[in-house]
């Protein structure tokens, strides 16, 4: 089992004045732990079961990955997740084509359908409906499926978007793979099923988890989709651990390793995530041992 690190505060010990440097630091401690996945929100607003008001503080996704993109070299760069409704389609797969060049091939999409209905109204953003949001992203996961194919720059036609040509160049050194988040059963993992390399779970028990493995292995086999070839996430919180409770964390993951999921996310929450990062670090090989 692989560790990622999501990092969703920036009220940074400080100050407003810290936060970059603060950043350099985490990118550095995150790749020295041995972790393979570095994430940030999509959010305008702070949202709130990070415990913080909408008013604290909150940057945007894509420029900070491609902060970190030259601060680190090696770790896995994505959005847990991007809101299918703050970008359109064409533009968000150049932004994340751009992000895997300049990083040398670490950009992932990290993709929803978008849920914070305040920010939306705060900044004057449409939010349709739930049904409309999943059609939406469907219709975003094909649009760059096909932009990040180079023998198809033409036409896409869809009820929400058209784009008269899906010209992206260059295009990314590695394809990014495709991270869905969510585990709603009817539609997130189906969507899944058909159009993701990855999904995200929150790890909220692991007879939760393996319901959701479950849902997800019946839409493989109606779509014809090798189960095997998704990688399985899930976000570590219930508890959230620290790094004073590593060695409980371990423990608790045994078993969600053994349902084969092959990766958990921790969240630092501290105005320091740097030295979070480092107090955590010596559980990278201990989950590598669990398989």
């Amino acid at each position: 089992m692989e560790l990622g690190f999501h990092i969703p505060i920036f009220d940074i010990d400080g100050g407003t004045t810290a936060i970059a440097g603060e950043l350099a630091r985490v990118g550095a401690a995150a790749e020295a732990s041995g972790a393979t996945w570095l994430s940030f929100m999509d959010h305008y607003f702070q949202i709130e079961p990070t415990g913080l008001p909408a008013e604290a503080n909150m940057l945007e996704g894509y420029t900070t990955l491609g902060f970190l993109a030259a601060h680190t070299s090696t770790i896995d760069l994505g959005l847990l997740v991007t809101g299918v409704t703050y970008r359109h389609p064409g533009l968000l797969a150049k932004i994340v084509t751009t992000l895997d060049v300049l990083s040398g091939g670490r950009a992932v999409l990290g993709i929803g359908a978008a849920w914070f209905d305040r920010e939306h109204r705060g900044l004057g953003v449409e939010f349709p409906s739930v049904a409309e949001r999943f059609e939406r992203l469907e219709e975003a996961l094909r649009i760059c499926g096909q932009m990040w194919d180079p023998q198809n720059n033409g036409p896409f036609e869809g009820k929400y978007y058209q784009l008269a040509e899906t010209l992206c160049s260059p295009q990314p050194i590695n394809r990014p793979k495709v991270l869905i988040g969510g585990g709603g059963e009817r539609k997130t993992l189906r969507l899944v099923a058909q159009y993701g390399d990855a999904c995200n779970l929150f790890g909220s028990s692991p007879q939760d988890v393996e319901h959701k493995l479950d849902v997800l292995r019946r839409h493989c086999d109606d779509l014809g989709r090798d189960y095997d070839a998704i990688r399985k996430t899930i976000i570590a919180s219930n508890p959230r651990p620290a790094p004073d409770t590593r060695d409980e964390f371990v423990r608790a993951m045994a078993d969600y390793a053994k349902l084969g999921v092959q990766s958990v996310i921790v969240i630092p929450t501290t105005g320091s995530p740097a030295t979070w990062i480092d107090g955590f670090a010596p559980v990278v090989p201990k989950l590598a041992e669990l398989g």
